[in-house]
């Protein structure tokens, strides 16, 4: 699913027209956004929990030439399925 099926998705779900829909899942993924960037963990209870989370530096390996490499350090967003939507994911139809 592309973000136009999920706009379509959203506005049926919601009885919203698109442009509502649009602008609901834009406005979320700006405050998701922005309190990850603040570091702040977001916790939908039933959906998942979405938090930023610190990568130290390590050594790799470049696969094509099989020379060893130095990763930097970095931060990544992480995120964890809550139970009920890895129930919806688990059910059989």
């Amino acid at each position: 699913m592309n973000k136009t099926e999920l706009v379509q998705a959203i506005a049926e779900k919601a009885n919203l027209n698109k442009t509502q829909a649009k602008a609901a899942l834009d406005a979320t993924i700006e405050a998701i956004g922005g309190a990850l960037k603040k570091g702040d963990k977001i916790a939908l209870i039933g959906f998942g929990t979405f938090q930023v989370v610190k990568k130290d530096a390590r050594e790799g390996i470049n696969p094509a030439t099989k020379q060893k490499i130095k990763i930097a350090a970095k931060k990544v967003v992480k995120f964890k399925a809550g139970a009920d939507l890895a129930k919806k994911v688990n059910t059989k139809k």
